[in-house]
């Protein structure tokens, strides 16, 4: 059996790992609740845009703009989005494994995989697995804001052989002036100077559901896939100006916000499993020192029980 000395340090030690974890469980839940509130007003226009792009790419010629043309995919792009810090239960454990899966399925049907991965931990996990990391991310989960969304999806964009959408000259002042600030794709040139075209690009991220569940995601971001609306009789749209201009401005749009919902899914969802794991490990330190206090218990009524044993002996041997 231990000695005292060491279950209290034991103790002591738990303590102390109780505090911690207390500590992130509380930051995690005050960050929860903003990211949570966030994803949730960005939802419903996210949703939104997407079916009315789904819709429109039903009604036109794929061959009429370059995020809708569909090309026999050769070249895949795999985006996987974690994070930096673990400490989140199976947060990026799952996300990581979904994506090797897909990767596995996509290489057994004869195609080639890169990766774009967001966070350090799938980076991490795609290395030890001899992944082609084509670039990588990191620091965004830190200070979300739309401006990053922004920045990764012109790089997937223009990853694709489409055109970024153009910034208004009120964006490119804003966007030249916090540029120092946001990171950059580790591996990845200016726009247009990457010579690879990919064929099809997945973006794998975990949609927030609660603080308890977050499902992985993994939709094929480009092409845009058409909405399963043909043989409706539904009639075309009206456009204005046209619909080349319209295609130009809403399909780029429609990757950004697809991207920057993703990146607020992610967010809420990181937040919601590192407060769950704290949680449980917060409980656990409370059974483990309620255990250790026990023991101590127990061995310290014994080493009393065997002072007393011997101070009883040694009276009778003096009798």
């Amino acid at each position: 059996m231990p000695s005292l000395k060491a279950i209290r340090k034991r103790i002591s030690s738990v303590k102390s790992t109780q505090k911690i974890t207390r500590a992130m469980k509380m930051v995690a839940a005050a960050r929860l609740r903003r990211a949570q509130q966030r994803i949730t007003e960005l939802r419903p226009f996210a949703v939104k845009t997407a079916d009315v792009l789904h819709s429109v790419a039903s009604r036109v010629d794929p061959n009429e703009h370059p995020l809708l043309a569909r090309r026999e995919e050769k070249e895949i792009l795999l985006v996987v989005l974690g994070s930096d810090r673990g400490l989140a239960g199976g947060f990026n454990s799952q996300i990581c494994r979904a994506a090797e899966r897909l990767w596995k399925q996509l290489e057994g049907e004869g195609k080639s995989v890169q990766f774009v991965t967001i966070g350090r931990k799938p980076r991490d996990y795609f290395r030890r697995r001899g992944a082609k990391i084509l670039a990588e991310l990191q620091g965004v989960n830190e200070k979300m804001d739309i401006g990053r969304a922004d920045e990764i999806a012109a790089q997937i964009i223009d990853l694709y052989g489409g055109t970024p959408l153009s910034l208004t000259e009120a964006e490119q002042v804003q966007e030249g002036e916090a540029e120092d600030q946001r990171p950059s794709m580790i591996g990845l040139g200016a726009p247009g100077d990457e010579e690879a075209r990919f064929d099809a690009v997945y973006f794998l991220y975990n949609e927030f559901k609660s603080a308890m569940t977050q499902l992985v995601v993994s939709q094929r971001l480009l092409p845009v896939d058409p909405a399963d609306e043909a043989g409706d009789g539904v009639q075309d749209y009206l456009y204005e100006p046209d619909r080349k201009a319209l295609l130009d401005r809403l399909l780029p749009l429609y990757v950004q916000i697809s991207v920057f919902r993703g990146l607020l899914e992610s967010v809420a969802s990181e937040h919601g499993a590192r407060m769950t794991a704290m949680d449980a490990a917060t409980k656990n330190a409370k059974d483990m020192i309620s255990r250790l206090t026990l023991v101590y218990n127990r061995a310290r009524q014994a080493a009393i029980t065997k002072e007393l044993m011997e101070i009883i002996g040694g009276a009778e041997a003096l009798k």
